[in-house]
């Protein structure tokens, strides 16, 4: 996690730098996922939620005073074990699907649904790098994490965030509604990986810390709005 303002990549000009770390493979995500769905089938843990259930919380809070409508159509980027999913759906919110490219993340996102009683919950193995024609016109996009994960891909991960961002407009409606958490990025950085096509609207208060006598944030919450 960095603070805000400790990094050097934060100076105008420079491009950040994440070293490569199995953090950003498939085959890492894959093992996770076979591992929390075995515990799960054990002893009906769902597992870690990302960013803790503020992050979940912040999110939910930001459409309800925004009025999101409640058959707003929602993506969630890299669902993991769709506990995301389950709390939108319990305030209401009936169009909801989520996507990891970890088919094993599918799996334990269904079993998590289907033992809090819901079934209005579309699930799907997708990898948003390379999205299939049918995840497209969403109204409200999700991330926690994903872009993160993207970040620290060993293979070109430069790329991959352009490509990120190019599946995204393609993923999102016009003047629809981009809602990132991440522990990788400064708000900053963040306006500069998304300052084509999209333009932000707010950013989300997270916790605060103090390190070396300087304030700043473990997380960075932001909403952006795809630009017309």
């Amino acid at each position: 996690m960095s603070v805000a303002g400790e990094r050097p990549c934060d100076s105008p000009g420079l491009e950040p730098e994440f070293g490569p770390s199995a953090l950003g493979t498939k085959k890492h995500w894959d093992a996770v996922y076979e591992r929390e769905l075995q515990i799960f089938q054990e002893n009906g843990d769902a597992g870690e939620v990302w960013f803790g259930e503020e992050s979940m919380i912040r999110l939910i809070r930001w459409m309800e005073r925004q009025k999101i409508p409640l058959d707003s159509s929602v993506v969630d980027v890299g669902t993991g074990n769709g506990v995301l999913l389950v709390e939108l759906a319990k305030c209401g919110y009936t169009n909801l699907t989520g996507i990891d490219y970890s088919p094993s993340a599918i799996q334990l996102s269904q079993n998590v649904i289907e033992k809090e009683g819901l079934s209005n919950i579309k699930l799907q193995v997708e990898d948003f790098l390379s999205p299939s024609d049918e995840l497209s016109g969403f109204q409200i996009c999700i991330d926690k994490g994903t872009f993160d994960a993207i970040s620290l891909n060993p293979d070109n991960a430069a790329e991959k965030r352009r490509q990120y961002v190019r599946c995204l407009c393609t993923v999102l409606k016009m003047e629809g509604y981009f809602l990132i958490t991440s522990c990788n990025w400064t708000k900053e950085e963040l306006l500069n990986e998304f300052r084509e096509g999209f333009e932000i609207l707010e950013e989300l208060p997270t916790p605060k810390l103090c390190f070396g006598g300087r304030i700043g944030s473990s997380v960075t919450a932001l909403v952006f709005q795809r630009k017309k």
